[in-house]
């Protein structure tokens, strides 16, 4: 586990940790409504008139905002799960150091995927007129079996057999998407630390945190802040900075912030 993971790993368990913790409070408010309820006799409808009506109405009012909270607390802690479930499921993280690896055996799969669609494809040209001889050269190909091949002789709504055109074609523009990512992380492993000072902070460009980055002093103003916002940055705490990822829209981003920002000063 490299230490991008090892945080994915730490990230995933704090959320885990905070269903946890909002599920038992949510069965303990839950127990507490229901041993509210138990001092209202079954059925025990509110007596219009009586003296106790407004005390009682009060009660139930309490009992039913009791009960709220508690499904709150039940819906909290689903959100947890759900935000816990999520982490690590979004691809490749630029982040992850080991991304550029995994981006290859991402392209290596798909290209082996590709190469076994055309085989397959021509496979099928070749025994058109014979069903069983097409299955068995479909079968003898690493990946397809039976079912499938039994799957790629049998006619679409046009009468095409095999592996449709737009599977290669979205396979295809799949291995390019991964290709110029690739090529866009390993620009960005050669590239320098930058550091700029402007009028009240200093932009930076951090290539092993993968993060440029806008700090100041302290609390930067609201006109500020709207120029960092608009421009992509946000506030990190963790770094004491406004922060985005690394990247080509990164940089030309921080230029259009930073002029604004020197226009601004000049006023």
């Amino acid at each position: 586990m490299n230490p991008y993971e090892a945080k994915q790993a730490a990230r995933r368990a704090r959320y885990e940790d905070r269903a946890d913790a909002a599920r038992h409070q949510a069965d303990s408010i839950h127990a507490q409504a229901r041993k509210m309820a138990e001092a209202i006799p079954f059925g025990q409808p509110i007596l219009v008139g009586h003296h106790s009506e407004s005390r009682d109405r009060n009660y139930r009012n309490r009992i039913h905002d009791t009960y709220g909270k508690a499904f709150a607390m039940q819906d909290k802690a689903g959100h947890y799960e759900r935000k816990a479930a999520s982490v690590g499921k979004g691809g490749i993280s630029s982040d992850d150091p080991d991304a550029i690896e995994k981006l290859k055996a991402q392209l290596r799969k798909a290209q082996a995927v590709h190469e076994l669609m055309k085989k397959a494809n021509a496979l099928l040209r070749k025994h058109r007129n014979d069903a069983h001889a097409a299955i068995a050269a479909l079968t003898g190909l690493d990946g397809i079996t039976e079912a499938t091949a039994r799957r790629l002789i049998e006619p679409d709504y046009a009468g095409r057999i095999g592996f449709a055109s737009f599977e290669l074609t979205n396979n295809g523009a799949n291995m390019r998407r991964i290709a110029a990512r690739i090529k866009e992380l390993e620009r960005a492993e050669s590239r320098e630390a930058v550091e700029k000072s402007g009028e009240g902070y200093v932009y930076r460009e951090d290539p092993e945190e993968n993060r440029a980055m806008f700090l100041f002093d302290g609390k930067p103003e609201k006109a500020t802040r709207e120029i960092l916002k608009r421009h992509g940055f946000r506030w990190s705490p963790t770094r004491s900075a406004w922060v985005r990822q690394l990247t080509g829209n990164a940089q030309w981003a921080a230029r259009q912030a930073m002029q604004e920002l020197e226009a601004a000063a000049a006023q």
